[in-house]
């Protein structure tokens, strides 16, 4: 399976390597499609449309600006998508564009959290009654440019948790866009947007980043918490997301004997 990676940052640069390196049994890298000005080294470099003529997946990972530009006339090309910033579908009409008109399909990455089988299963059982996400960050890495200065500065130099905004999972990841993209992957998960409910905290003292997820429905009641430590290259993200994308590049590449 041929793989192109959009996006070359904290994500990207990790899952484009490993892909070159023969981490990915039955994956090959033709190259990375990227905005910044000097190309990553060692890492071929392709415009969009040589990526999409060359690969058999494009794998997402340069934020929901990209994904909302770019992914449509990916998947119109043919070309599998794979989907790392899920914060991006929240949008409806973007959603169907990848999802529904084809011929390339739409795969998700799970990124940052696990449980999101359980969770699709229960919907799918009898419904779900109420889901809840709950997200810590170290508060200076939940700064946004919506944020007046006065907030901001309350974050760079907060000393206790505060909850910054409690609401609808779209609602949370709009406004968190590189933070909350785990409270749209719960909202798929169970085909309801506005049955989420997710909390953005900020921390100054968490050592790791936290989701805690609970779900109540017909089939029972779950309670699952992921405590990841930060991307060292990018605070805002965890370490373990570029590791999520390989594991999914992986299962897509060679199925056989793979969770599904």
């Amino acid at each position: 399976m041929k793989v192109a990676i959009l996006g070359c940052g904290a994500i990207g640069s990790v899952v484009a390597h490993a892909v070159r390196d023969g981490g990915v049994p039955g994956a090959e890298l033709v190259g990375v499609v990227h905005a910044e000005r000097d190309d990553p080294p060692g890492l071929p470099v392709l415009s969009i449309d040589a990526a999409i003529e060359q690969a058999d997946l494009i794998v997402e990972c340069a934020g929901q600006r990209a994904l909302a530009e770019l992914g449509p006339s990916i998947v119109a090309s043919g070309t599998d998508l794979l989907v790392v910033s899920i914060g991006a579908l929240a949008d409806d009409a973007l959603l169907a564009s990848l999802r529904d008109t084809g011929p390339g399909r739409l795969h998700l990455c799970s990124g940052a959290i696990g449980g999101l089988d359980v969770l699709a299963a229960t919907a799918r059982m009898g419904g779900v009654s109420a889901v809840r996400i709950v997200t810590t960050k170290k508060a200076p890495t939940l700064v946004q440019r919506w944020m007046g200065e006065d907030v901001a500065q309350q974050l760079r130099t907060a000393t206790e948790p505060v909850e910054l905004m409690r609401g609808p999972a779209r609602e949370i990841t709009a406004a968190f866009p590189a933070s909350a993209n785990v409270a749209a992957s719960v909202a798929l998960a169970v085909g309801d947007w506005d049955l989420v409910e997710a909390t953005v905290v900020a921390d100054p003292n968490a050592p790791l980043t936290s989701h805690v997820i609970t779900a109540e429905g017909s089939a029972g009641d779950y309670r699952f918490e992921i405590r990841n430590h930060p991307s060292a290259a990018n605070p805002a993200t965890s370490g373990v997301v570029p590791h999520a994308v390989l594991a999914a590049v992986g299962r897509l590449a060679a199925p056989t004997g793979a969770f599904a």
